[in-house]
Parts: structure tokens; C-alpha cells; sequence
């Protein structure tokens, strides 16, 4: 049965800036885009893939592990299987034809991490549009890892407020910031210091801001787990928020729970 049909928004990011000019590698993490996905699928619902420009998502490299598996590699191969060939990931759609075409029909929307989101989701008019339609409604609306830097999409002004981010001019980002949909939930993302590693072996340099403030100056109250890369998921209203790769079964069951929930009442 059919219960109903999930928006899981990608990325089309493959570099991402770096302080100091010049970009490093980036794309969207394997696990965390599939095993929510496969989760909804496996409890009865339609998932429809879109990004900003209708292509594929890039999945980083380095998130093409067993690893990032549990060490799992059956789990490994079967999610690879599932992005590459599963039918919903491969007919990819525009976010503007997605909102074209009618978002009452969706029970909630789901953006995985990987530091792609940063770059194009997190500024994305269209993507802003859907998350308010899904936030006048209180339908769920999942973020995982770094995906939860994508409702800064939902600002009027989300293309100038990281333009401020990352110019450093943090008086302006905080006028850019006012009327923010989210502001004052609860919520959590990709840590300062879990980004370390990756902006040292990886990115070979730093970010021009970490996740955790780009969110508290635009009013939320984050969270984050002392110990870095422990499952963290936290729900606030309808906003679920996973902190870091090893959140993506958790954050799966919550979502799932959430949409069960929603239909119910509905």
C-alpha cells in the first residue's frame, strides 16, 4: 500500500569554498541519502528525488564506504544498488517542477548531508518555497548532518545571508536573519569540531563558517553531542534533525514515525 509520497531533496554540489580562495571536494554522504530513503520505502512510501537543476546528486567518494555502513559490506552494496539503480533515484526532477506540480501531495521532505547542501541548498529560492509550504503545514521535514544548514533556504534573504557568512560581516547575516521560519526550534547539525577532521584531510583548509552558528545566528537552538560522530537526532514540532552520518538510521525511524503519525491525523 502505498501510504503516500516523500520529497528527498539532493544537492548538485562537487566543490565547496575554502577561507583563503579556491574550493575543496565535496558531494552528498551514500548512507545518508539511502537509508532514509530505503527506510520510506520499506514503510509504504513513494519517495521522488529532486535537486536544483534536475541532475543527479554527486555522491562523495569518501562516503562510499562499508564503513559508513557499520562495516557492513552486504549494507554497503545493497544502498550503492539502491542510488544507482532504484527507479525514484534515478528519475531525478527540478525542485521547480516538483513545486509546479503541486506540493500538497507530499507528506514531508527529507534533505541528507554530506557538505554539498552548503553550497547550493542552503541558498536555493525553490527549495525556500517548499520548506515554507511544509512549514505553514507542519508536515514533516527532515535534515540530516549538514542537510539541516538547508533551511536557512526558507530565509527570504538566503543567498545574501551566506554571502554575510562568509564575508564575515555577521551584523549584516543577523538583520538578513530576521522572520526565520525556524527560528527558536530545536535542532541539531554537523559539528565544529566533527567538520575538523575533513577540513584537515580532506578540504586541506577551513570552512568560512561552521554549521552550528550559521544556525544559532538565524535563531536555532542547537545542540550537538560531546562526543563527536555518536547518534544524535532531535525533533522540535514538525523539524527532525539528524547531527552526523551515524544519525541515519535514527533520524530514518523518526521520520518514519512522524509521517505514520501525520496520516493518522490526518
Amino acid at each position: 500500500m502505498n501510504k503516500g509520497k516523500v520529497l528527498v531533496v539532493g544537492s548538485n554540489a562537487t566543490r565547496i569554498e575554502i577561507q583563503g580562495g579556491g574550493t575543496g571536494p565535496t558531494g552528498q554522504y551514500l548512507n545518508e541519502t539511502v537509508v532514509p530513503a530505503m527506510a520510506l520505502v520499506e514503510a509504504g512510501y513513494e519517495i521522488v528525488l529532486a535537486t536544483p537543476d534536475g541532475t543527479k546528486p554527486y555522491i562523495d567518494p569518501v562516503s562510499d564506504f562499508a564503513q559508513h555502513f557499520d562495516g557492513d559490506v552486504t549494507a554497503h552494496q545493497r544502498g550503492r544498488a539502491f542510488f544507482d539503480d532504484y527507479p525514484a533515484m534515478v528519475d531525478v526532477r527540478t525542485l521547480r517542477s516538483v513545486i509546479d506540480g503541486g506540493l500538497d501531495d507530499y507528506a514531508g521532505v527529507f534533505v541528507p548531508g554530506g557538505q554539498a547542501p552548503v553550497v547550493d541548498l542552503m541558498q536555493d529560492a525553490d527549495l525556500g518555497e517548499i520548506l515554507r509550504h511544509f512549514h505553514v503545514r507542519g508536515k514533516p521535514t527532515a535534515f540530516l548532518c549538514h542537510g539541516p544548514i538547508a533551511s536557512l533556504a526558507a530565509l527570504p534573504r538566503a543567498r545574501e545571508y551566506r554571502a554575510a557568512l562568509i564575508a564575515g560581516d555577521l551584523s549584516k547575516a543577523s538583520e538578513l536573519a530576521k522572520g526565520w521560519q525556524y527560528a527558536g526550534y530545536k535542532m541539531t547539525v554537523f559539528s565544529a569540531s566533527e567538520e575538523k577532521p575533513i577540513e584537515e584531510q580532506i578540504l586541506h583548509g577551513k570552512l568560512y563558517f561552521t554549521m552550528p552558528d550559521a544556525l544559532r545566528r538565524a535563531g536555532g537552538d542547537v545542540t550537538t553531542t560531546p562526543v563527536d560522530f555518536s547518534p544524535h537526532v532531535v525533533v522540535d514540532r514538525e523539524l527532525i534533525t539528524g547531527q552526523n552520518p551515524r544519525s541515519d538510521h535514527p533520524l530514518a525511524a523518526k521520520l518514519v514515525e512522524a509521517l505514520d503519525r501525520a496520516a493518522v491525523s490526518a
